[in-house]
């Protein structure tokens, strides 16, 4: 049977010597002594959060890990305890307590980050321990641990004794319990009670669409549930009343809250049934000695410069996943081109419409792929490749599209330029004929399919290329056509002859008339005077018998005449009655015409008032509709802020800060690093701000004196449990406040075991 360790206290296993991690000697000899399976179970929050207490209940002791109880930090460095497994009895029980995030005094972030990394990578569970409420801060910071963690394994895994393949080491996460301190909030999500696992899995649960806000906000979440195959929330409330917390450790659970206590033996009852030794992929689980290894490998690593800073890593990963993800979207492009497109595309705008769909997918698969593409800059630079690709597919349709239209055209116009070589078309008329079968040839021309966007300007030049032939046809043409013309007037002038002659007969034809009534008036006498005289005339009676038979045959021919007469009158009448008719309707069409120009000045004079008054109302409106858009976008544009974006609470904090004479900055607890970092970006937003908005106030005649004023502070610590103690000697708030915001002496930069100036 194996030995079983048991240590009487904690022991420091990587010390933190001026921002420097170094294994400790004597705690690795502990662990090369350790042949049975460890579970390892590692603790990171930020300092004074209660970490310390929750490792010695693991440890089923009430002191053990530092649990200090003033406004300085006691546990540095990360600190080891091995204990004998309460459940499993093959087992040791690893527990890791590591130095508080976001000390005030230690003036290096770095040296956070490379310690939340070293526990993640030791640890086979993982407890992320945090205050009050999962906020995004806590998200993001993890995230980023996760993503450097993963880097440093690449980096650190050839070195590692006894794994072959380093893509099967890198592959072993722990499990996640997420611990909330001081929780005070209804667990309540749309009027449902939910457990806290519940909300664990909301607070990480992505949101649906694809713009870059959304984007932004999905990814850490995603990361982290990737990375997080278990994942388990706890929720802590304050254990007593916040005058007894110094004394914490000193306390029965009697002194405690019930509830507390209650969720204290929750949490220690599942890591002890539900953690599991620290285990590499193939089954391999890690002991005492290997575990050593894995300390001094990563630490080296990071005393070497191997792991970087937190926003150098982030950028370097970025930019290696963003340019894999572009050359995987154009890849993407374009194979969906080559498989969708057929060259010549009928139109433009097909072609467009298949550009569009593969650039779309092709933003998508980069979008998938992609990591952090700050400003969207690998996003602009697929854009300029598609813009570009699409230049060249533009350039090869046009090719295709004018090969085919040459050769459709040789084909189509072959057998009229037969006819023209054959002067058919050099006749009267012939130009006309030569342009009816040229729109004929481009009816066919143009019913033929797949002649792409070249098709209009092929045509054109070839019927430029054809000029000088219609110009021959045309002129052959009109030098005929004037002949025919003369001819025609020729024509004319005979025609009018003959109408002259027979206005003339016409003319001869009235006169013959008027002499026959003439003659007839004249013999009409001369019987009146015989019928007088024919009682005293008896020898005359004969006589006048044969006159009134010559006047009968006169007055037939006269009867005729009458006839001839009264069609001749009859047309002279119908002649002026017409001519009355048009002087009359054109007389008629001038009052009417004057008429309706004074109808039509009216109407226009009133459409003209109509037309000012819809477009003054129109103006009206459309400024409406814009003020209501202008409403509705800038309602949007924060609810969008509201739903995910973190923007939203920086422009919050500095319009507060812009407005104030007395700004009250309200934190939790005690006084961090990351208030301190939040409340510096504001104030330096603030003051920007004061720059380029000073101009425009009115009545300020110097800007400068103006943005030189600033409010007051006041810094609030709300729920405040530690003792105003410093150096062993009491001190007020105020310098509590001072000592914090105090720089510290000297220049040096310490980042990961190099020393940068």
């Amino acid at each position: 049977m194996a030995p079983v360790i048991h240590m009487p206290e904690p022991l420091c296993l990587v010390k933190n010597t001026n921002g420097r991690l170094v294994a400790n000697p004597k705690a690795l000899t502990i662990l090369s002594a350790i042949t049975q399976p460890v579970v390892v179970v590692a603790i990171v929050g930020l300092c004074r959060t209660g970490k310390s207490y929750l490792m010695n209940r693991l440890a089923g002791k009430s002191k053990g890990f530092s649990i200090g109880s003033t406004v300085q930090p006691h546990t540095k460095g990360i600190w080891m305890w091995c204990v004998p497994h309460p459940k499993k009895p093959d087992h040791t029980l690893v527990l890791l307590d590591t130095e508080g995030l976001g000390d005030v005094e230690k003036g290096d972030k770095k040296n956070d980050t490379q310690i939340f990394v070293l526990a993640l990578l030791l640890s086979s569970t993982f407890v992320y321990n945090t205050m009050n409420k999962i906020d995004q801060r806590d998200i993001d910071l993890l995230h980023y641990v996760t993503e450097l963690s993963g880097l440093l394994r690449t980096v650190s895994s050839p070195d590692l004794d006894g794994i072959e393949d380093a893509a099967d080491f890198v592959s072993i996460c722990p499990d996640l319990v997420w611990t909330l301190r001081d929780f005070y909030l209804d667990l309540e999500a749309h009027g449902q009670l939910i457990t806290a696992d519940e909300y664990l899995e909301n607070s990480l649960r992505p949101k649906q669409g694809t713009d870059q806000g959304l984007q932004n906000f999905n990814l850490p979440r995603l990361c982290i549930q990737k990375f997080f195959t278990v994942k388990k929330c706890f929720i802590f409330y304050l254990p007593t009343l916040r005058k007894k917390l110094a004394q914490l450790e000193t306390l029965r659970d009697d002194d405690l809250d019930p509830e507390f206590v209650q969720q204290v033996a929750d949490f220690c009852s599942y890591i002890f049934s539900h953690s599991n030794a620290k285990t590499l992929l193939g089954g391999i689980k890690v002991n005492g000695s290997r575990l050593e290894s894995l300390v001094l490998t990563y630490v080296n690593a990071i005393s070497s410069g191997d792991l970087p800073c937190m926003e150098d890593a982030v950028l370097a990963l970025a930019e290696i996943k963003n340019l894999a993800a572009v050359q995987k979207a154009i890849a993407h492009y374009d194979q969906q081109m080559f498989q969708k497109v057929q060259l010549p595309t009928e139109t433009l705008q097909e072609l467009q419409d298949l550009h569009r769909a593969s650039e779309r997918e092709a933003i998508e698969v980069f979008m998938k792929n992609s990591f952090k593409d700050v400003d969207q800059g690998f996003q602009k630079k697929l854009e300029t490749l598609l813009e570009a690709r699409q230049d060249d597919f533009h350039k090869r349709n046009s090719e295709a599209s004018l090969d085919r239209c040459s050769a459709l055209l040789q084909d189509i116009f072959h057998p009229l330029e037969g006819d023209v070589k054959r002067g058919i078309y050099l006749t009267a008329g012939g130009h006309r004929l030569y342009v009816q079968k040229t729109e004929e040839l481009k009816a066919k021309y143009y019913q033929e399919p797949r002649k792409g966007i070249q098709a209009e300007e092929a045509l054109q030049k070839y019927l430029q290329s054809k000029e000088s032939v219609r110009d021959r046809i045309l002129q052959t043409d009109l030098a005929l056509i004037e002949r025919e013309k003369e001819m025609e007037e020729a024509h004319v002038k005979a025609e009018v002859l003959k109408a002259e002659e027979q206005r003339m007969w016409v003319a001869v034809l009235r006169q013959y008339q008027q002499m026959m009534e003439q003659r007839q008036r004249i013999l009409q006498e001369q019987v009146r005077q015989m019928e007088r005289n024919r009682i005293f005339q008896h020898p005359l009676q004969q006589r006048a018998l044969d006159l009134r038979h010559h006047c009968q045959i006169l007055w037939k021919i006269t009867e005729e005449l009458e006839i001839c007469m009264k069609i001749n009158e009859f047309l002279r009448v119908a002649e002026k009655t017409l001519a009355a008719e048009e002087k009359a309707k054109r007389e008629s069409s001038e009052k009417e015409k004057k008429l309706h120009e004074q109808k039509v000045k009216k109407l226009l004079k009133k459409c003209e008032n109509l037309t000012r008054a819809f477009m003054e109302f129109k103006a009206k409106m459309t400024e409406e509709i814009r003020v209501r858009e202008s409403l509705l976008k800038e309602m949007n544009e924060r609810i969008k802020m509201l739903k995910g974006d973190k923007k939203n609470d920086t422009q919050i904090f500095v319009l507060a800060l812009l407005l104030s004479s007395t700004f009250v900055y309200n934190t939790m607890n005690k006084i961090d690093q990351r208030d301190i970092d939040l409340l510096h970006y504001v104030t330096e937003l603030s003051g920007l701000l004061r720059t380029v908005s000073s101009p425009d106030l009115d009545g300020i005649e110097d800007a400068a004196d103006f943005v030189s004023i600033c409010p007051d502070l006041v810094w609030t610590l709300r729920d405040f449990y530690l003792d105003l103690e410093a150096h062993g000697q009491l001190i007020t708030a105020d310098e509590y406040l001072e000592n914090s915001l105090r720089p510290k002496q000297g220049n040096s930069d310490f980042s990961f075991g190099k020393k940068e100036k």
